[in-house]
């Protein structure tokens, strides 16, 4: 492992980077956001994730490349729910409407503190403090990243908190398996036979569809790609992996046809947000000076659904206080 500094946040406080080496991968992770700043396989030039080269472009144009948002990722309506009778009023950061990924000042947008490292793993922590956006009691977050024999980037995010509130910890790594400008010709599964369908807001209506008959359904290999009226299919929405948090298991697949780069992914979560990168349009390089437009990668966000707190018949995102949630994904990645 390797530790230097990243930058420097507006504050003038460090931002550190650690690279970790492993399984046949090689993994850059910084303090800022608990981002995973690049990812390489060997074998494979390019890199497996969006990212920036510099600290200035994170702070400035990134919409969560490798972050680990929350304390409750994806989406709440009106950035409103109640617990035990009392009402909460979040920040309401995405296009003044809703509240988004823990709101403009969240968990992926702070500096983290490093707890301990080595060569193949690092753990961080932040502290989100009582109030910071809207949110009750004080949740002290902890991520441990891992690269493991196999080809195992593995993401482990264990939160607390000292007051009865919500949380959901997701990883937001954007991934383009095969380094071309758009991920369309990717195939892709997932192992879901229902999703949440979304209002103008992308905001889950409360139904929860079958996937049969739909563009949704992945339960099979199938290209990304589904041209529908002569635009591509623009994927944004919760897929229902389970009614609860489980033990660990296989819930999607995806690989470029191009590159030969499969990545299965394994978690513990009781969904996954597909996100196609339809709306990037990024005015700067990114990784290795590439320009990122529309689906130049996509997200696998392992999380409980969006908006679970506002829907009874949802897997939970209420955290007491004396339990831990515990949210564990593994990203692994093979070369044909």
């Amino acid at each position: 492992m390797t530790k230097s500094v990243f930058g420097a946040m507006p504050t003038g406080e460090a931002v550190e980077k650690v690279v970790l080496t492993g399984g046949g991968l090689t993994a850059s992770i910084i303090t800022f956001g608990a981002v995973l700043q690049d990812l390489r396989l060997d074998g494979h030039d390019a890199p497996l994730v969006l990212g920036f080269e510099n600290l200035a472009d994170y702070l400035a144009h990134s919409p969560y490349f490798g972050a680990t948002p929350g304390r409750c990722a994806n989406r709440i309506g009106d950035g409103r729910f109640t617990l035990d009778g009392v009402d909460y009023q979040l920040e309401l950061n995405e296009k003044g409407i809703t509240h988004l990924h823990g709101g403009s000042d969240g968990m992926g947008r702070q500096n983290w503190m490093i707890l301990d490292h080595g060569s193949n793993f690092v753990v961080m922590e932040v502290v989100d403090s009582d109030g910071r956006s809207g949110y009750p009691g004080t949740a002290r977050i902890r991520a441990t990243f891992s690269l493991k024999e196999g080809g195992v980037f593995s993401a482990l995010y264990e939160t607390v908190a000292d007051k009865l509130t919500i949380a959901n910890v997701c990883h937001h790594a954007y991934f383009n398996l095969d380094g071309r400008a758009d991920i369309l010709g990717h195939d892709l599964m997932i192992a879901a036979d229902h999703y949440t369908p979304v209002d103008g807001r992308l905001i889950p209506t409360g139904e929860v569809r079958s996937v049969e008959n739909t563009a949704f359904d992945f339960r099979e290999m199938r290209p990304i790609r589904l041209d529908v009226e002569g635009d591509q299919f623009g994927y944004d929405h919760n897929f229902c992996l389970s009614s609860s948090r489980t033990a660990k298991r296989s819930v999607a697949l995806a690989r470029s046809v191009n590159s030969g780069v499969s990545m299965e992914v394994l978690t513990t979560e009781p969904g996954v947000q597909f996100y196609a990168g339809v709306y990037l349009d990024v005015s700067v390089p990114g990784l290795d000076g590439r320009r990122y437009g529309p689906y130049a990668g996509f997200c696998l966000e392992t999380q409980i659904w969006p908006d679970a707190v506002n829907h009874a018949a949802f897997p939970t995102s209420v955290l007491r206080p004396g339990e831990v949630l515990r949210q564990e994904t593994d990203y692994v990645f093979s070369k044909n």
